[in-house]
């Protein structure tokens, strides 16, 4: 593995060729330590560190977006695919908050297996100076698919916000917004559990990915869910997000989830909290952007809820890279709330836990600077002694009800909390 302080004076060599016959990525994937990004099937897994970025406190975004550029100017890269998520690619996942005691990652991995329509390929990287002591071979060890392990099952109990705690959080968020401190303030609760020793990770990862295939499915560093918001993505000096912010669970059946789909469409609040969100994405990408559209408002389907979604895009006209990108928008309004430092300021007065990377930026990036970026929403954070932590967070308006942002926490954390159950 290179490390961080090795990075700045050893290059990568990357190499990515086709390959035939891959079906299930998850496979490819370490048990306990998957790398994942996928949806619909397509996408990439990793394994193995060749090199191991790490950042933290404010300025984290930035930094890594240097270092990265700096990696990417050094790296010798032969890609015969061409291919979004070809070549040299990093993994990476960053703490919420600027004072966050969670490690911000950039992970390179050694072997990456990917596909992407008809399709797919495996990326092998390497230090230069490793491949030239060698037989001049790049390469190393071909990928390995193994079964998955042992089924298991985690119990989750409240964490460090219970729902009677959480409920009164809500109620002072209302009181700060009926004062006019904020608009809008995303509250988050938590739930803790352990996960038996030697599990296998991908087990979850499977199940989410065949649950939720819309979602943004993903793994790195024991950050791992499936997300249904793009915080950003960019391709070829073109960017686009989803922004979703208002919510409500699924109907019971056909007539009444129709009938549920359009109150939350039609619903001042859920409106006025999107619309928040949207305007948020709208005036951090602007500075970047020319063209830069919007649709409409949209109820979008989800398994267990609904959410008012709004698609963005645009052209950039300043070089930006996806981490550029994420450095001036995170933290969204879907996230926070607005205006942000005031949100952020209730956020620490009433969430008596470090968020750690639940709500921040998730996804990957290339040598061009291109990639894709959730936000970390619908996850776990498992560590290193078995530990997991999950999270989900309700936006509070001026009528928000405690008991109803509870019900919607409820239903925010089901798919974590189904899958190891």
């Amino acid at each position: 593995m290179v490390t961080a302080t090795e990075s700045r004076v050893r290059a990568l060599r990357i190499e990515t060729t086709p390959v035939d016959g891959i079906r299930s990525l998850l496979f490819f994937a370490e048990q306990r330590s998957p790398l994942l990004w996928m949806r619909r099937g397509e996408g990439f897994v990793g394994a193995g560190e060749a090199l191991r970025l790490e950042f933290s406190g404010p300025t984290r975004f930035t930094d890594a977006a240097a270092a990265w550029a700096e990696v990417a100017g050094l790296a010798q890269v032969h890609d015969s695919v061409g291919l979004p998520g070809t070549g040299l690619v990093a993994f990476g996942t960053f703490g919420f908050a600027d004072d966050s005691s969670a490690t911000s990652v950039l992970i390179v991995p050694e072997i990456i297996v990917g596909r992407r329509g008809s399709h797919s390929w495996v990326t092998r990287v390497s230090a230069t100076d490793a491949a030239d002591s060698a037989d001049g071979s790049a390469h190393a060890d071909d990928p390995v698919a193994t079964a998955f392990g042992d089924d298991y099952r985690v119990t989750f109990r409240p964490g460090a916000l219970p729902p009677a705690a959480f409920m009164e959080s809500v109620a002072s968020a209302v009181r700060h917004i009926s004062a006019s401190d904020a608009r809008k303030v995303v509250l988050a609760r938590d739930l803790v559990g352990t996960v038996p020793a030697g599990s296998d990770l991908r087990r979850v990862l499977a199940e989410l990915a065949l649950g939720y295939p819309d979602c943004w499915t993903f793994s790195v560093d024991g950050m791992l869910g499936s997300s249904p918001e793009t915080l950003v993505r960019s391709e070829a000096g073109t960017v686009s997000a989803r922004v979703l912010a208002g919510t409500a669970p699924r109907g019971r059946d056909a007539m009444t989830d129709e009938n549920v789909a359009t109150g939350l469409s039609r619903s001042p609040k859920d409106l006025a909290e999107h619309g928040f969100a949207v305007q948020s994405v709208l005036a951090t990408l602007g500075p970047h952007t020319t063209r830069l559209q919007n649709s409409q408002p949209f109820t979008l389907q989800l398994p267990n809820l609904w959410h008012l979604a709004t698609d963005v895009e645009g052209v950039l006209h300043d070089g930006s890279t996806s981490l550029d990108l994420v450095a001036a928008m995170h933290p969204t309004a879907a996230v926070a709330g607005t205006p942000t430092d005031a949100a952020l300021t209730i956020i620490r007065e009433l969430e008596p836990f470090d968020r750690g990377r639940y709500a921040g930026p998730v996804g990957w990036i290339d040598a061009n600077g291109d990639g894709e970026w959730a936000i970390a929403l619908r996850c776990a954070q498992v560590d290193a002694d078995d530990s997991i932590r999950a999270y989900a967070g309700c936006g509070i308006v001026a009528d928000s009800v405690p008991a109803e942002e509870l019900a919607e926490s409820r239903i925010k954390f089901r798919p974590i909390v189904e899958v190891f159950a």
